[in-house]
């Protein structure tokens, strides 16, 4: 708040360092402040000096789009913007990352048996009982989890999983 009681207008930014793009549905940009990128969209062009305002709908995104709000503005007045809305573990990451690469030699026509020495190693793929072991079941899910992330569960990750689903 400024002396006189009325809020401060804050500009957006300097629209020169960032990537600005017209799409069908309006202006996109990706400002870089310090080491966090912020995706901004505008309906209208964006005009250097001017001031905005953040506009949030009540939908089912509306935590996401309220805390990257908030890191926005943080990062405009030269405060940290804090960590991203939603963080994948580090078991999670490396799980993730093992499906693409089991679905990518998949795809180049790799066994179960090749996937699995592949993301496990040699020496751990028994030579006998390999259709009941646990790391051919492990690969098969695997598979069958960059399968689903292909055909569009990818998208799921973009947001927190939801309590009712």
């Amino acid at each position: 708040m400024a002396d006189d009681g009325k809020a401060q207008s804050q500009p957006l930014l300097d629209l020169a360092g960032g990537e600005v793009r017209r799409a069908a549905d309006g202006w996109h940009a990706v400002l870089r402040i310090g080491s966090a990128d912020h995706r901004v969209w505008s309906k209208d062009p964006p005009v250097l000096g001017a001031s905005y305002a953040a506009e949030l709908p009540f939908d089912f995104d509306f935590d996401a789009r309220a805390y990257a709000a908030r890191r926005l503005w943080r990062a405009m007045n030269g405060r940290a913007p804090g960590p991203p809305f939603y963080r994948l573990s580090k078991q999670r990451r490396e799980r993730l990352s093992a499906a693409i690469r089991a679905l990518d030699a998949h795809g180049a026509g790799g066994t179960y048996r090749v996937i699995a020495e592949a993301l496990f190693g040699k020496k751990r793929i028994p030579d006998r009982a390999w259709k009941t072991h646990d790391l051919r079941n492990r690969t098969i899910r695997l598979v069958q989890g960059g399968l689903a992330l292909m055909r569009g569960g990818y998208r799921k990750l973009l947001r927190p999983g939801r309590k009712d689903e």
